[in-house]
């Protein structure tokens, strides 16, 4: 299993552009940490009061011995305002399908791709049920989100790095 996730994190890199850090680039101690900086990748957040859009954002992927077997386990790490994704200070949980329909055909290109697109389309029909998220699901019951289009660059600034000493 350690070279399937060598292979998906590999194709990590040649599909995204996002930063990612891994805890133990050679999968020596589990659970293994992955901290991924999404780029930009629109997503609702709230600032002094008001619904707004931003473009990076920070999670950790923890991944277990078990993996691909047990799904990653996901922490959202930076501020949010989604009926979906609970804000880091209440315990920053993930709220979607690819979480729960996780089975060993599932790997982590397409768990991101789906990441970037529960960022960018709240559903409001299925919150999480704490006060940010339920707020945030009131919100977008009565306001559409709308994110800007992203015109990508054309470089790649995708690194993935050995972090064993750090990221824990």
């Amino acid at each position: 299993m350690i070279t399937r996730l060598k292979n998906e994190l590999h194709e990590c890199s040649r599909t995204f552009k996002h930063t990612i850090t891994v805890s133990d680039i050679k999968f020596e101690k589990f659970p293994v940490n992955i901290l991924l900086n999404l780029v930009d990748s629109p997503g609702p957040y709230m600032n002094e009061g008001v619904v707004e859009t931003k473009f990076t954002h920070s999670l950790k992927i923890i991944i277990t011995e078990e993996y691909p077997y047990q799904t990653p386990i996901v922490r959202w790490q930076s501020t949010i305002f989604h009926p979906n994704i609970m804000d880091p200070m209440d315990g920053g949980y993930v709220c979607t399908k690819l979480l729960r329909e996780w089975s060993f055909s599932s790997n982590l290109v397409s768990f991101i791709k789906g990441l970037e697109s529960l960022l960018a389309n709240p559903n409001p029909d299925n919150p999480y049920v704490n006060q940010g998220c339920t707020r945030a699901a009131e919100y977008f019951n009565k306001h559409e989100y709308g994110p800007p289009k992203i015109h990508p660059q054309k470089r790649k600034s995708i690194r993935i790095v050995d972090d064993s000493e750090g990221l824990q």
